[in-house]
């Protein structure tokens, strides 16, 4: 049975900039490396860019909310939670050290 539902279609505007002559290079690269579209390869880069500064404004915006509705933690508290997070840590990766030496746990690449 075949699907006769076309898929929704955003329309397209046609955007003009300049770009050095060494990025346009490298977008051709890769593009040829990865079998894709040079157009393929530039949205995805100005979507990534996007989608992490879009996250990033959010977060200080939700930040400043936050602040402006006393939900903080004193700088003391979080540096004593910190401490004794690293505590642990560092504890972790001394007893990991000191299993090395003995030979029972082998480094990355042995």
């Amino acid at each position: 049975m075949t699907s006769t539902a076309k898929k929704s279609v955003e329309p397209r505007d046609q955007v003009s900039f300049k770009i050095p002559a060494s990025t346009k290079n490298r977008i051709e690269q890769l593009a040829e490396a990865t079998g894709r579209t040079k157009t393929f390869v530039i949205e995805e880069a100005i979507n990534q860019y996007i989608l992490r500064n879009e996250w990033q404004i959010q977060s200080i915006r939700k930040g400043q909310r936050d602040l402006e509705e006393g939900k903080v933690v004193p700088q003391e508290k979080m540096l004593e939670h910190w401490e004794r997070k690293n505590e642990g840590a560092a504890e972790v990766s001394l007893s990991l050290k000191r299993t090395r030496r003995r030979g029972l746990i082998l480094k990355r690449g042995e």
